[in-house]
């Protein structure tokens, strides 16, 4: 009788393992999911991030830290818009320094129109203040729309492109 009795607790005892195995694996296969799904959202908010910030960067030039602005301008993009934001740093600097520019640059908005792998294109919306110390003339307001391309370079999200859209 001891016997019989004992099959149906190592019976319980096998079930038992079987479906401690069985949620195990699905919790580590939901766990690795969820990883996968907060790492998309940290790369789409970067992304938009990096377009913001590129944004802004490149409404607020200031003839007094002109050299810093142009190295955030640079710091924030790649590629070809990188190499031509270089080949122009020279006149944008002279001009900026000459009319003692003063811009300060403010993100309204921005959105994801698409992502795929290490590529992102975004959607930016700002405006500029611009005015010239030691000019009586008043400050101008402009507004700014672009379509970003965004690469993410070495862990980083960079500007590749930066289209301004009419």
């Amino acid at each position: 009788m001891a016997g019989v009795a004992a099959r149906p607790a190592r019976l319980t005892i096998i079930v038992l393992g079987v479906l401690a195995i069985v949620l195990a694996g699905a919790a580590l296969w939901g766990g690795g999911q969820l990883r996968d799904e907060q790492a998309a959202d940290d790369d789409r908010q970067a992304a938009l991030d990096a377009a913001g910030t590129h944004a802004v960067n490149l409404l607020s030039l200031n003839y007094q830290s002109v050299d810093a602005d142009l190295g955030r301008i640079l710091a924030t993009s790649t590629g070809a818009a990188r190499a031509e934001y270089a080949a122009n740093a020279g006149r944008l600097k002279e001009t900026t320094l000459a009319n003692k520019v003063v811009q300060h640059g403010v993100l309204r908005a921005r959105g994801l129109e698409s992502m795929a792998g290490g590529t992102a294109k975004v959607l930016v919306v700002a405006d500029v203040e611009i005015r010239w110390d030691g000019s009586k003339n008043a400050p101008q307001e402009r507004f700014y729309r672009w379509s970003m391309d965004v690469t993410k370079v070495g862990g980083v999200w960079l500007v590749a492109k930066a289209v301004q859209i009419l």
